[in-house]
């Protein structure tokens, strides 16, 4: 299993005006110990869990440019965007841009969206859940079509319409950026990875819960005509093992998870100084995970 890294917390002890060299480092930092994957929440207010909304918050796409210029293998995505704050029409632009200056890293991570405070604080609409994952599949039906560069037209549905689908520069990705779709809902969210997705994220509730997710997830791709093996299979980790430095107790932990097919394990530590923690706990951590499957 290869290993990602999510940085999710700003509160650097120095502030604000540290965070710009703390990410440069961090990135290096995770390209030093052959982290994988880099993202960042694609919220506004800080979460409840991590602090609460007054604790700082950097925009997701302006966050990951930063990152596509001080890194050159890793690759970079949100996990995941809400789908409620841009239209897909520009969505589809970030990302390709992010694609495009990124050298070919960009991934799309992508979701119904959920958070009710930042949406009301920030004066953005949000629609019952039904809705919300109708634009979810729309916006990937938007994002594949402005990325096939022989599909430039119109695009009538429900809740979006585009006169034009026209994306150039075309990413540098091929066929397009990967598409992740986060989350576990069973009858939603998997048939929309089978359908759509290049990539799941599950989260490491235990081997049992990650395991059953997975067998749904095939049922689904049996059903759309998907190759199973095809999807990047990922599952995000934020247990305590981590966020202490106990290699042995995370490892313990991690290989419950092993043999169900994951390619790789993200690491959400809740440091607001993420360099330090990837030099001390990740890169030991990388070698060791390489050895699962």
């Amino acid at each position: 299993m290869r290993v990602g890294v999510h940085i999710n917390r700003f509160n650097h002890p120095a502030g604000a005006p540290a965070l710009g060299a703390e990410l440069a480092a961090a990135g290096a930092a995770a390209e030093a110990a052959g982290v994988s994957w880099l993202s960042v929440m694609d919220h506004y207010f800080q979460m409840e869990f991590n602090g609460g909304a007054e604790d700082p918050m950097l925009e997701a796409y302006a966050t990951l440019s930063f990152l596509a210029a001080h890194t050159e293998t890793v690759r970079l995505g949100a996990l995941v965007t809400g789908v409620t704050y841009r239209h897909p029409g520009l969505l589809a632009k970030i990302a390709t841009t992010l694609d495009v200056l990124s050298g070919g890293r960009a991934t799309l991570g992508i979701g119904a969206a959920w958070y009710d405070r930042e949406h009301e604080g920030l004066g953005v609409p949000f629609p019952p859940l039904a809705e919300r994952f109708e634009r979810l599949e729309e916006t990937l039906r938007i994002c594949l079509q402005m990325w096939d560069p022989t599909a430039n037209g119109p695009f009538e549905g429900t809740h979006y319409r585009l006169a034009e689908t026209l994306c150039v520069p075309a990413p540098v990705s091929t066929p397009h950026p990967e598409i992740m779709i986060g989350g576990s809902g069973e009858k939603k969210t998997l048939r929309l990875v089978a359908r759509y997705g290049d990539a799941c994220n599950l989260f490491a509730t235990s081997p049992e819960e990650v395991a059953h997710k997975l067998d749904v997830l095939r049922g689904h791709c049996d059903t759309e005509g998907r190759d199973y093996d095809g999807i990047h299979k990922t599952m995000t980790y934020s247990g305590e093992a981590a966020d202490e430095g106990d290699l042995d107790a995370f490892l313990g932990d991690v290989t419950g998870y092993a043999g169900l097919g994951l390619d790789t394990v993200i690491l959400a530590p809740r440091t607001g100084a993420p360099a330090e923690w990837i030099e001390s706990f990740t890169a030991p951590a990388v070698p060791k995970l390489a050895e699962l499957d």
